[in-house]
């Protein structure tokens, strides 16, 4: 029997637990939580908040604080230094630098055994599950595949540990089922340098026979123009012509979608999104004809979630269950895992579209918008407004970032927008005014405010040269992997950098 063939059979006899938590999620989810204070009560925090007599998930809200990142970093200090039973009673040697955005500061994230393959790799196991679910012809496993990824340095606090991108960390451990068909080898995958690495997969990739390619839709693309640019090929399907899916996630694919079809014009060719983070694998998309996603109930994560209306931090006063949330509000996703993250506010916001079963969509992050006169605007409105100007107008974006022009006395306010395109529109005016527009229809409250001119004027849009973000995250050591520019700011502080190296970029071009 050919090896696809065992392989999808293997695979697909996961679906029927998934439609138990589909089915029962909110059982699934109490159960879990138990299951995460009987494994921590011994540790120096389950001590602490004596998880030993926990039974309730009241009791849970009301013993343990919320946390972000700099209320956990003395615990995780402790743990990278090499102590154990600290936040999670496995031992941890393996830490996950989050790169979400490309501020100097990374936050060092814990990765246990058990949320490495109860989570991460169960994960993995899951998009291929519902996808030869959905796709009764798929031949995934007929090839290769490729995986973009970062790189990991051993850390030398203690023996057999290392740091790095979680990618990285996965690609590291990875079990034969998954390794049997990667390319290229690891030595290559996990190279630092992230400029030689993409020389290096295109030359050795692209004489091989790849049916999928997982990874960060912007780095991703890099690495298949470099590919076109050595072989000589007009598209992807000349290079690879049994390539059949992309597992995409870290960033929203709107903007992407119509550059990818360009790249691999192939009208079998399939697209799969999935919600992954350096804290915990959260959503898949499960079904065929929807971007929809399915939050995953039983990877040894326990949720809660802050409506957005109420959000103050650690301070939040709201805090919901699942059972609790509704359709189309905005809530900021909190998590207790199985790596020792305990009431953890993640930083990523996301809406509910369905709660039988529980499927959501990504709104942005909780310090990722701009709202400096009420205009509320949120990485959803940016991702979908420009990928329509693009429609509109046959153009395509690499990359873009945009910060308020604030309010005056005398004066309103708006927005100045830094964007760089592979394929420029014919009318940098006309496309601004179309960027405009979509952004009212998808905004009420941005509409609002830009009637009449009041509150908020016309968008400011600068073009960027080719390679102005790519050589600007070069330079803080952010290029590759899963790094990517921040999309929205509600402060000038990051788009005062980039126009202050966008001077100096041009200068020495």
């Amino acid at each position: 029997m050919p090896f696809n063939s065992v392989f999808a059979w293997f695979i697909k006899k996961r679906i029927h637990q998934i439609d138990l938590f589909r089915k029962y999620p909110n059982e699934v989810q109490f159960e879990l939580l138990m299951k995460l204070l009987s494994a921590a009560s011994g540790t120096k925090w389950g001590l602490k908040y004596e998880y030993s007599s926990i039974h309730k998930i009241k009791t849970f809200k009301e013993r343990v604080p919320l946390q972000d990142y700099d209320a956990i970093k003395p615990w995780v200090d402790c743990m990278y230094a090499g102590d154990q039973d600290v936040l999670w009673s496995s031992a941890t040697k393996w830490f996950a630098k989050s790169s979400g955005t490309t501020s100097h500061r990374s936050k060092i994230i814990p990765v246990s055994k058990e949320s490495l393959e109860e989570c991460h790799f169960l994960a993995g196991k899951d998009l291929i599950a519902l996808y030869y679910s959905n796709y009764e012809n798929a031949n995934l496993y007929s090839g290769k595949y490729l995986v973009v990824g970062g790189s990991a340095d051993d850390n030398p606090n203690f023996a057999h540990s290392y740091s790095g991108d979680l990618s990285a960390i996965i690609m590291k451990n990875l079990p034969w089922w998954a390794e049997v068909r990667r390319t290229p080898s690891k030595e290559v995958a996990l190279m630092s340098d992230w400029e030689q690495k993409v020389d290096k997969i295109a030359k050795i990739t692209m004489l091989e026979d790849v049916h999928l390619l997982t990874g960060v839709p912007s780095w991703t693309m890099v690495i298949l123009q470099r590919i076109l640019e050595l072989s000589g090929k007009n598209d992807i399907t000349e290079v690879w012509p049994n390539l059949e899916l992309f597992m995409h996630g870290g960033v929203c694919f709107d903007p992407y979608r119509e550059q990818f079809k360009k790249l691999i014009p192939s009208a079998s060719m399939n697209y799969l999104e999935s919600y992954n983070a350096t804290e915990g694998y959260f959503g898949i998309q499960d079904q065929k004809d929807s971007n929809e996603l399915l939050l995953m109930l039983d990877y040894g994560i326990f949720y809660e979630f802050i409506p957005m209306s109420s959000y103050d931090g650690v301070n939040s006063q709201i805090v919901k269950e699942l059972s609790e949330v509704v359709v189309g509000e905005n809530y900021a996703l909190v998590i207790s895992t199985n790596a020792g993250l305990w009431r953890y506010i993640v930083g990523d916001t996301i809406s509910f579209t369905s709660t039988l079963p529980y499927r959501f969509t990504i709104t942005g992050r909780t310090k990722s918008f701009i709202n400096s006169c009420g205009e509320e605007v949120i990485v959803e409105n940016a991702d979908k407004a420009i990928a329509k100007a693009c429609l509109r107008h046959d153009a395509s974006v690499r990359d873009y970032t945009a910060a308020p022009i604030y309010m005056k006395q005398t004066e309103g306010g708006a927005h100045e927008w830094l964007v760089e395109f592979n394929k420029m529109p014919s009318d940098i005016n006309a496309f601004t005014h179309s960027l405009d527009e979509e952004l009212r229809s998808l905004n009420s409250d941005y509409d609002a405010k830009r009637s009449h001119e009041k509150a908020l004027k016309m968008p400011h849009l600068q073009v960027l040269e080719k390679g102005t973000f790519e050589a600007w995250m070069k330079k803080h050591g952010k290029l590759g992997g899963q790094n990517k520019v921040p999309r929205l700011n509600n402060d000038r502080i990051f788009l005062e950098q980039i126009l202050e190296f966008n001077e100096s970029f041009n200068v020495n071009k």
